[in-house]
């Protein structure tokens, strides 16, 4: 099937299609992280980047009362095979490359697993006084090395627990164990039923309070499957009554409002498993350009 060729308008610039990232910086500069290899379950997640790109072009970067078009953009590629030790590492450096160019550095996975060398990556040094805010269904504190064990892996790599802020945690998709070792860490978990009693502002301020206690970067992973599968079918692990799309986009624009959060990843969607409408592709897209008009809110 051809691409569909998308009408031209000089008085509505798409966005996308952004410059490579290069010495002069940027404001927001995009990173593709095509992570896949160790997922628990069969995903074409590597897939994601390039779609979520073509999915800019859909959209303008304009929102109302923002100068986001005023946004200095960049892409910085996408990471070759980042999966396995080496991977990884060469994920690491160039998200530490990529933070040290920009004001805010969002990674497009890729599965879960993209959360270990972004979060690191973005830390640098700093890790000791790092935070972690997670909008997810699951705790990801899984044993062994998958999409399923990126919180885990940052607590051995040095990231205290206590910093650590879970958002949208649901019933009947972890395990009584894993509750149990969030606990044990001192994270903060506010489950997704939670979310339909208080303000997300509220929700989001309390969470970058924690995160940022200790004056350190904050890292954000915004793992669609955190959504209602109706909105996210192109999710594996999305489950039914997950978040609506426009809480994902508020909560994703008033996070990166923080000048604590260096870096974000979106994580999870298999690009090859989604509908037609391209609905949960769309919605990543759409988390950049929120990330966007938070940084440009600053």
């Amino acid at each position: 099937m051809s691409a569909q060729v998308l009408s031209a308008d000089p008085l509505w610039p798409r966005a996308g299609g952004w410059p490579a990232l290069d010495r002069d910086g940027a404001d927001l500069a995009l990173i593709g992280i095509p992570t896949h290899e160790t997922s628990l379950s069969p995903t074409g997640a590597h897939a994601t980047p390039a779609a979520v790109r073509d999915a800019l072009r859909r959209y303008s970067a304009h929102a109302a009362g923002l100068e986001v078009e005023a946004l200095r953009f960049a892409d910085a590629g996408d990471v070759a095979s980042p999966d396995g030790p080496e991977g990884r590492e060469r994920a690491r450096a160039a998200v530490a490359a990529t933070v040290s160019a920009s004001r805010l550095t969002v990674a497009v996975g890729g599965d879960n697993s993209l959360t270990v060398p972004a979060a690191l990556g973005a830390a640098g040094d700093a890790l000791g006084t790092a935070g972690l805010i997670t909008l997810d269904a699951h705790h990801d504190l899984r044993d062994g090395t998958s999409n399923g064990s990126p919180v885990r892996e940052l607590l051995e790599a040095g990231l205290d627990g206590r910093r650590i802020v879970q958002i949208g945690i649901a019933d009947f998709a972890n395990s009584a164990a894993y509750g149990r070792r969030a606990a044990e860490h001192g994270i903060t978990v506010i489950p997704r039923d939670v979310l339909h009693m208080r303000p997300l502002e509220d929700v989001m301020a309390e969470a970058l309070e924690i995160a940022g206690a200790a004056g350190g970067p904050i890292h954000v992973d915004l793992d669609v499957d955190v959504c209602d599968r109706s909105v996210a079918p192109g999710c594996p692990a999305s489950v039914p009554g997950g978040l609506a799309a426009w809480e994902l986009r508020r909560l994703a624009r008033l996070v990166a409002a923080s000048t604590h959060v260096r870096s974000v990843d979106i994580a999870e969607v298999d690009a090859t498993a989604d509908t037609p409408d391209q609905r949960t592709v769309r919605l990543a897209a759409l988390l950049i350009l929120e990330s966007a008009a938070g940084l440009a809110s600053r």
